[in-house]
Formats: structure tokens, sequence, C-alpha cells
């Protein structure tokens, strides 16, 4: 039986979060170990509390365990139309190894998506890397399509839909 609880992020514990998310970030990408924070970590109550985007956490008796969010989507990759569709982005997926495989990062992600039912949202879109133990069988296990593997080598990025 899950001991975890679910919520929205706020700003009494937003620095926590941030500092949770930068630190799991860093461990699984040790190639931007050393990169800045990226701007929706360090901007983050402007980007997820008091705009469209949204944070749920997992808390386990009092420590964060798990986060989550979405941010409307930026268009930013050309080989993708969302133009006309209400679309956002699942964006910082990350989970205590301790609480992984335990069904969390599908709760986590099955409040997501209601919540962005509720917002009127019509697609959800991410991208993943195949380096990235199970991720790709995850996502697709919550529904995703893939919809482009970009050619790089190295990161392989895989770009993935579904509707809400």
């Amino acid at each position: 039986m899950p001991t975890w609880t679910l919520s929205t992020a706020t700003h009494l514990n937003a620095r926590e979060v941030v500092d949770f998310i930068d630190t799991a970030r860093r461990g699984l990408f040790p190639m931007l170990a050393d990169s800045p924070m990226p701007r929706d970590l360090a901007c983050f109550e402007e980007n997820y509390l008091e705009g469209e985007g949204l944070f749920l956490v997992a808390h386990d008796q009092g420590r964060l365990v798990a986060g989550i969010g979405y941010l409307p989507y930026d268009h930013r990759f050309a080989q993708l139309d969302y133009h006309g569709r209400r679309t956002v982005e699942v964006v910082r997926l990350f989970v205590a190894p301790e609480y992984r495989r335990c069904g969390l990062a599908g709760a986590l992600f099955a409040a997501l998506r209601e919540r962005a039912r509720g917002a009127g949202v019509e697609w959800l879109y991410l991208h993943t890397h195949p380096f990235l133990p199970g991720a790709i069988r995850f996502w697709e296990g919550q529904g995703f399509a893939i919809v482009d593997v970009e050619g790089d080598p190295v990161w392989r990025t895989t770009h993935m839909h579904r509707r809400v």
C-alpha cells in the first residue's frame, strides 16, 4: 500500500522542489552537471505556480520523493506541429531511486493528466532519450506514441504525444 501523498507544488515548498529536481537532473544527466540551472527551474514560481504551468509533487512522511510538471508547449521543434491545439509539454519527471517501480510515476502522471484535462488541454507532448532506462516503455504504457526520433547519435531525442 502506497504511503506517499500527491499535491501541487506551492510557494512554501518551491525551493525544496527546485533543489530536488535540479539534483535529480544533474545526477541523471552527468554531462549537464556543470551547466547553469534551466530557465524553467530558475524561474520556478513564475513558470509553474503563477503562469500556465503546473507542478505536482509526492511526499512520503514529509520527505519529497518525486515530481512532475507541465508547461505550455513552445513550438521549438520545427518537425512537430501543434499549432491550433492546446498542447502542454510534460517535463521533469523524477522519482527518488528507492520509490521507483512501485507505481508512483504512473500515479503522478495520472494526476497531472487529470489536471490538464480540467484546464482544457488537448494534447500532451514530451521528449525523452533511449539511454534513460525504461523511459520510452514507461511513456508508451501511459498511452504516448512516438512521433519522431532525431538522428543525433548521442541524444536520439524521442518525441512522443498523446491526447489528453
